[in-house]
């Protein structure tokens, strides 16, 4: 979009909120960049310049703005729509494989050589791989000064950063403030709550309706691993370098999130799967205009606009829980989850006092299962053993980089896994926004209620017009049962 000059010049001069993260405005005449709704006064048209990342801003010399912070500006929504490398390296350096692995990691990730990814991330993002990762560090460690009292050396590290004058210097080039300027100018309350919680915000495009979203996750939640408490949604969190608790709340403007981690240096990768799980960098202006669209969903759509995908923290994770949850209830469903997590998984302390007492047990966890121990139907049992034992064994990977088209094949090859298994991973794990549930029973009624076709077939015919969004179809299709997933908990 930041090749459209015409278009960008009239986000920011109307301060168009609905476009932040889409693009980035460099003013020539002040060395700053903004995002587009920055509430200073707009500068002339002739002045800027529009880059489509922030690492190309601070590429070609620009600072942050200190009062718009467009380093804390929703993600590209491209990345969550797109499955082509681009998107899918974007996906990974927010994962924080870049700095985990190194750009060589992040090839080797993705199949490609270092040369063909850095010359893409280039010629789209105005910025190769490193440049993009250390934008990243820099807001990690933005946030760190600003919401903990860490030493700034441990501070640099958790961030990222190799040393101590990296990370200094790059502070001082990225925001025009030293990290003691930063902390100084944070606000009072910043830090208070619970000590070791890093309290923040996260940001999203309006709007965002929360009940579907929180009340799904909510009333899934398996025990022990997952809570609602206190008007948040809280979780334990496997994580590269230990493990985490995230507390999340919706409020008006943003997702108020408290985390708790064993390693500081896990904040990027908690933050990027948190915003992952609410789907938080979905453009919901986009997927409503094109659903309203179909006069049979223009009304769930204007009752309710902005739904969410309610996604997941770990592909795994989650593929191991459709299969649990295959023809059974809800409550059945996170029975069986409890019992594995209970006998296989990581107990953790909650150091806020709730519920939370182990991880999901990882595939290497579960890959010595004996299938006589669970209490579900032979053909079943086979599957997810099945399923655990290829993921374990790094046969089947499910992650941000997964080709979906190719991952799906692979998981319908699998015994036991049909269309809606592998479609339910497709849309909640991978993040395709087009995976489609046309055998789903709570789908299939909805359309039968809303005059839509019912069958399987018919269905899918007719819900080519709601591509490339029709997963959010399937969210304001179950929106018109009154099953507990559709109920923002009390």
């Amino acid at each position: 979009m930041h090749t459209d000059t015409e278009r960008c010049v009239r986000a920011v001069q109307s301060k168009d909120a609905r476009f932040d993260g889409w693009f980035y405005t460099a003013v020539r005449t002040t060395g700053i960049y903004c995002r587009p709704s920055c509430p200073a006064v707009p500068p002339k048209p002739e002045h800027m310049v529009f880059h489509p990342s922030a690492a190309a801003c601070q590429q070609d010399g620009y600072r942050a703005c200190k009062r718009c912070r467009p380093d804390t500006s929703p993600g590209s929504p491209q990345w969550n729509v797109r499955a082509d490398l681009v998107a899918r390296a974007m996906r990974l350096i927010a994962d924080g494989v870049v700095d985990r692995e190194g750009v060589t990691g992040l090839a080797a990730r993705l199949g490609y050589s270092t040369r063909q990814i850095e010359r893409q991330l280039l010629a789209e993002l105005g910025a190769g791989p490193l440049a993009l990762a250390r934008a990243q560090r820099a807001q990690t460690a933005r946030l760190l000064v600003e919401t903990t009292d860490l030493p700034m050396a441990d501070v640099a590290f958790a961030a990222g950063f190799s040393s101590v004058r990296t990370f200094n210097d790059t502070v001082r080039e990225v925001f025009a403030l030293s990290p003691s300027d930063l902390r100084t100018r944070a606000p009072k309350h910043a830090t208070a709550g619970t000590p070791g919680v890093i309290t923040l915000r996260l940001p999203f495009r309006a709007p965002l309706h929360p009940d579907n979203l929180f009340g799904h996750l909510a009333a899934t939640a398996v025990p022990g691993v997952e809570e609602w408490r206190d008007g948040a949604y809280r979780r334990t969190l496997r994580l590269p370098y230990g493990h985490g608790i995230v507390a999340l709340s919706p409020r008006p403007g943003h997702i108020a999130c408290r985390l708790a981690l064993s390693d500081p240096r896990d904040l990027t990768v908690a933050i990027s799967r948190c915003r992952r799980l609410l789907d938080l960098d979905a453009d919901p202006v986009a997927v409503d205009e094109q659903l309203r669209a179909d006069p049979a969903l223009t009304p769930l759509v204007d009752k309710a606009p902005g739904r969410r995908v309610p996604r997941t923290v770990d592909e795994a994770e989650f593929a191991v829980r459709a299969v649990l949850g295959q023809q059974v209830s809800t409550a059945a469903a996170r029975t069986h989850a409890a019992r594995l997590v209970t006998a296989h998984g990581t107990p953790v302390d909650d150091p806020e006092g709730g519920g939370l007492t182990h991880l999901f047990p990882a595939p290497e966890e579960l890959a010595a299962l004996d299938p006589d121990a669970l209490a579900m139907p032979r053909t079943r049992r086979t599957t997810l053993t099945t399923l655990v034992r290829r993921l374990a064994d790094g046969d089947l990977r499910l992650g941000a980089d997964s080709d979906w088209t190719e991952t799906r094949a692979a998981l319908l090859a699998l015994p036991g896994f049909g269309p809606w298994t592998a479609d339910v991973i497709a849309m909640r794990a991978l993040g395709d926004p087009d995976a489609f549930l046309p055998t789903d029973l709570g789908v299939r009624r909805a359309a039968r209620a809303l005059g839509l076709p019912s069958t399987p077939s018919a269905l899918t015919t007719r819900a080519a017009a709601w591509r490339p969004w029709r997963a959010y179809a399937v969210q304001y299709l179950w929106a018109t049962d009154s099953h507990p997933i559709n109920v923002l908990p009390s």
